[in-house]
């Protein structure tokens, strides 16, 4: 049975609802529960498992970032010459800054083209299993790539201007 009340007395609602479950004289026992109760235990592994995969997006954007320092700090070195050459023909620091950042946001974009496509089948398909579900708009993943390349631009751009402030002078000597 389900019933719909609108009182503030639980316990004695129960002792006249487990009055009239007796009335029925039934070798059940009176067992009850409540809805909101059932509702949230539906959806507890649901809950955990995105505290899991919150835990561990947060751990792989941490190791992403420090492999994408260290490939700016890689590539940085790799074309020392080729920024002083620029900064002596008269190259500015946000030129500078532009051309090493623009590398890695083209990639940041193949792998969002890449990504996206997927991560829909997939969240459609994990949507699929719930009895109310949102269709995914497309502006979900517009706001990923926009906040993937913001990430992008904030790791590599320490590396990027410190290589741009360099003296060309001490670069082009070192070579």
């Amino acid at each position: 049975m389900i019933f719909k009340t609108k009182t503030t007395d639980i316990p004695g609602l129960l002792a006249d609802m487990k009055k009239l479950w007796d009335n029925y004289r039934t070798d059940e026992p009176f067992v009850y529960s409540f809805m909101d109760e059932l509702y949230i235990k539906t959806y507890v592994a649901e809950q955990k498992a995105g505290t899991i995969l919150n835990i561990f997006s947060v751990i792989t954007i941490l190791i992403a970032c420090m492999g994408l320092f260290g490939l700016v700090t890689y590539t940085a070195e790799q074309r020392t010459k080729e920024i002083g050459i620029r900064k002596v023909l008269g190259a500015s620091i946000t030129q500078v800054t532009g051309m090493l950042s623009g590398d890695f946001i083209k990639l940041v974009l193949i792998a969002s083209l890449i990504a996206f496509p997927v991560a829909w089948w997939s969240m459609n398909k994990w949507l699929q299993s719930f009895a109310y579900r949102i269709d995914i708009s497309w502006w979900v993943f517009v706001i990923a790539g926009i906040l993937a390349i913001l990430v992008t631009l904030i790791t590599i751009s320490f590396r990027a201007i410190r290589a741009a402030m360099t003296n060309p002078v001490k670069s082009l000597r070192t070579e």
